[in-house]
């Protein structure tokens, strides 16, 4: 990625490389400056270990006479024109006189078609050989080397060739200069493996543009999107709770420790966050460590409230958060955000309450059905939100019948801030952990956390977080307490009082968070595009679909409701 940050203005030959495979790729990569690898990119870094090592040898120009037969070689060679509009770092360059032939490494098997390389390879190593000539080498045929079948293919650069490159370098430029991300491939084979296909979401894409031109539903199925597999599925958050907690590093793992005993220990690969509960400590180079490797730590308050995040460098793609603050200061595409949020929200809570309750004697169901229909033709935010609390009075009326009364707990409504009894404890706790979920999401989408749409902007508040949130709090939370409620998880003992104000113990906490995690790994059925993910992974596939709403590729945000 060096490349693309030190030349902003200049193509390098790899995106253009992606631009030849797939346009919307090499924007995702070098306009928005997304990235996530998978297995063929790590075994791709893999196989250019030694050719991305620098040998610190000059290559400046041509030989004279005397050194007409010297013959040398230089790995990693950066070249960059300002003519050409071109920047490129050379695997292996090979020297011999006046004459310069360029070695690319690819991972793969030789392909078995008459060009001996497919296009964008071919055009990737022209392009370093356009870099060459302009240096004043001769420079008639490259060299890619495929690591699987061991071989060395020769691509002569005929004009026929050349021209095809000099096109896509103009194309790649305007593309980027445009402004407008390429719509994603169609059903291509190339989409499952791609290691921004969960960024990219083609087949999601392609079937919300579709309904959005044909509202009219289609008998057959055949352009369901195909399964979403998430990156680095393992990679989970880990929760330190314990007061007085001490988070180290030893070599690639992270090490709690409580005074002198070691409490726990877990590998660093297999974090995603890093959530600190109180007065909990961390070193310098745990925090340098965790930068490094993009890996956000959230602080809470020993209570649960959800003071902050620390994290590295902010996400790359600022022509994304340009356009999220333009849909903000437009009333009319902020609330027609809003409106999807709050609906979606009250959805969710008729199905919790109709997957939990026997009958409707009381028309709650019908009600808050009603309520939703009501949010979608709402005319400005005040009225929005008069219908969105009138439903969550009624919601929360209906959900206080679904704790059992032997459990010896009871919920008269809700209060916060702070709770009073330990049903609005435990579901404060479990609404500032989903708060953190949508601002960690948020964050790694590119968009600001802190602006939103239905939330207005308030010092310290993740306020597009909190409208990402409303339609996951009757799934994720609501339901997590409910279940650690009904099941005896959690009990009187797990709560403390003091000043009129409930807290989870520590042991309390630790449930929470168990449940929690449960709930996110757990499996469910998407409602609109028909495979089977983590509710972990529907998070960060709703924060990427309003990031396509704010960029002006979807019509409208698709809210999460399950049915």
């Amino acid at each position: 990625m060096s490349e693309i940050l030190e030349s902003a203005d200049l193509v390098p030959a790899r995106m253009l490389n992606e631009f030849t495979y797939c346009p919307r790729l090499a924007y995702l990569e070098w306009v928005q400056g997304e990235w996530a690898d998978n297995p063929d990119t790590l075994d791709g870094a893999f196989v250019h270990r030694n050719a991305d090592r620098p040998d610190h040898q000059p290559i400046d120009t041509p030989k004279t006479e005397a050194a007409v037969d010297e013959k040398f070689h230089a790995r990693s060679v950066r070249l960059e024109s300002a003519a050409l509009g071109l920047v490129a770092v050379v695997d292996i360059l090979e020297v011999e006189g006046n004459v310069a032939t360029p070695i690319d490494y690819k991972k793969g098997h030789a392909p078995d078609i008459p060009e001996g390389a497919w296009e964008p390879e071919r055009v990737q190593v022209c392009a370093q050989a356009l870099l060459l000539r302009e240096a004043g080498f001769t420079c008639t045929e490259g060299i890619i080397w495929y690591s699987a079948s061991r071989r060395r293919v020769r691509i002569p650069f005929d004009d026929v060739l050349v021209a095809r490159t000099m096109e896509l370098i103009a194309g790649c430029r305007d593309m980027a200069q445009g402004g407008k991300m390429p719509l994603p491939l169609v059903d291509s084979p190339k989409c499952p493996r791609c290691s921004l296909v969960g960024i990219c979401l083609p087949d999601e894409t392609n079937l919300l543009l579709h309904e959005a031109q044909s509202p009219a539903p289609t008998p057959q199925k055949a352009d369901a999107p195909r399964m979403l597999l998430a990156p680095r599925p393992e990679s989970i958050p880990l929760h330190v709770v314990e007061p007085g907690a001490r988070l180290g590093k030893r070599n690639d793992r992270l090490v709690v420790e409580l005074k002198t005993e070691k409490i726990g220990e877990v590998r660093l690969k297999d974090i995603s966050q890093v959530c600190l509960y109180g007065p909990v400590q961390v070193s310098t180079q745990v925090m340098a460590e965790l930068f490094e490797r993009e890996i956000p730590v959230c602080y809470f308050s020993t209570g649960g409230w959800f003071r902050g995040i620390a994290h590295g460098l902010p996400h790359k793609n600022i022509e994304l958060r340009i356009r999220q603050h333009a849909v903000a200061a437009d009333p009319a595409r902020s609330l027609a955000l809003a409106k999807q949020f709050v609906a979606g929200k009250i959805r969710n809570c008729r199905t919790l309450l109709r997957r939990n309750t026997e009958d409707d004697a009381d028309g709650l169901l019908e009600s808050l059905a009603q309520s939703a229909r009501e949010a979608e033709r709402a005319d400005n935010i005040a009225s929005l939100l008069g219908i969105e609390g009138m439903a969550a009075k009624r919601y929360f009326a209906g959900f206080a019948k679904l704790l059992k009364e032997e459990r010896g707990f009871r919920f008269d409504g809700r209060n916060r801030r702070p709770p009073t009894d330990p049903a609005n404890a435990t579901l404060s706790f479990l609404y500032a952990m989903l708060a953190r979920e949508l601002t960690v999401a948020a964050l790694a989408c590119g968009l600001d956390p802190y602006l939103g749409f239905l939330h207005q902007p308030r010092y310290g508040r993740p306020a597009l977080a909190l409208d990402l949130a409303e339609e996951f709090r009757p799934l994720l939370a609501d339901s997590t307490a409910l279940s650690l409620f009904n099941t005896g998880e959690l009990k009187p003992d797990d709560f403390v009082c003091r000043a009129g104000a409930v807290a989870l113990k520590p042991a309390g906490k630790k449930a929470v968070v168990a449940a929690w995690e449960r709930r996110l790994l757990s499996d469910v059925t998407h409602p609109i595009f028909g495979y089977t993910i983590s509710y972990r992974r529907v998070v960060m596939v709703q924060a990427r679909l309003l990031g396509r709403v704010l960029a002006g590729e979807l019509p409208e945000y698709p809210a999460f409701k399950t049915r």
